[in-house]
């Protein structure tokens, strides 16, 4: 009985968390994430490329866009390759003077993921807009350490599980599992950098670990639409005939869309199951000073002469 409870119970959820995506229309936010991620992702890339040179790994930065034509539509590599290169290449100063212009830039697309999530979570934005940058430039710091120590494990190579075996002195079973284990590695630091940011990035006061589910939940469902995008791109469609040289561009903003769409859809689950703990309720992590409640007009025009005439005596 009790088991028949609890998938009554998560059935509910998902089903309320169907009507939140229809309801909170997530596709039309998922719709202007990625509006905000393309005027992001090139300072994103550029600020990454002025950085990583100063880090003790080389080819870092080479090894990044690497690891993304992995994920990233065929047609939209060649922008993504172009665009860093032709900026970084005349300005070798660019991490000296034009610093604090690119980090405002870059994290745009993240102060926007923070109002998605404050939908999706169905929760007022309380917090002052410094608070909210400071989240925002606190995510793209973090997430993209996630992301780099992801590429990382990849990259590294099916000898370095030998190698890192006979240094801190594994057994050799360690590295016969390494090739395998470094892929559940680099899913792993993507879960936690979507769990992260549905942690930090909504006006909700949570335990971390209750975000592990909508985070996991989405992570599958991204790198499964990623996975089924990619064929699409390379066996279907044709965006080249279609759009000429804006096919590049087209391809990266139909990424961008359905990636934050499962995105979302985890956040959405995650927001129901908070919910279902709460009975109903989920509490700010900064409450609002006072409470106005503004009687809507149409609430207006149903109250009777009485109610009008009593609420004019008091």
């Amino acid at each position: 009985m009790g088991r028949v409870r609890e998938i009554l119970k998560y059935g509910d959820i998902f089903r309320k968390a169907y009507a939140d995506i229809l309801n909170h229309h997530i596709m039309a936010m998922a719709a202007g994430l990625s509006y905000y991620f393309v005027m992001s992702l090139f300072p994103l890339f550029i600020l990454t490329a002025a950085i990583v040179p100063y880090l003790p790994v080389p080819n870092l930065f080479d090894r990044l866009i690497g690891a993304m034509a992995l994920v990233l539509p065929p047609d939209s590599m060649g922008l993504v390759r172009a665009v860093p290169k032709d900026v970084i290449a005349p300005h070798r100063g660019f991490l000296t003077f034009g610093i604090l212009g690119t980090l405002w830039a870059a994290s745009g697309g993240f102060a926007s993921l923070i109002e998605a999530l404050n939908v999706a979570y169905d929760v007022p934005e309380t917090r002052p807009m410094w608070k909210t940058r400071v989240v925002a430039i606190g995510l793209m710091f973090v997430m993209g350490s996630l992301l780099i120590a992801g590429v990382a494990l990849m990259f590294v190579g099916p000898q370095f599980g030998g190698w890192f075996a006979a240094r801190v002195g594994l057994s050799d079973q360690f590295a016969d599992a390494w090739p395998v284990l470094r892929w559940i590695l680099s899913v792993a630091f993507m879960v936690l950098g979507v769990e992260l940011m549905f942690f930090w990035a909504p006006n909700v006061k949570q335990r971390f670990w209750a975000t592990l589910p909508g985070a996991a939940l989405g992570v599958g469902f991204w790198i499964g639409t990623s996975f089924a995008l990619g064929l699409y791109f390379r066996n279907f469609a044709n965006y080249n005939k279609t759009y000429g040289t804006l096919a590049g561009a087209v391809a990266l903003m139909a990424w961008l869309y359905y990636s934050w769409f499962m995105i979302l859809v985890g956040a959405e689950i995650n927001s129901e199951i908070l919910k279902a703990a709460g009975q109903g309720r989920l509490p700010l992590k900064q409450p609002p000073p006072y409470a106005i409640r503004v009687r809507p007009p149409w609430e207006e025009d149903l109250r009777t002469d009485a109610e009008k005439a009593k609420d004019s005596a008091a």
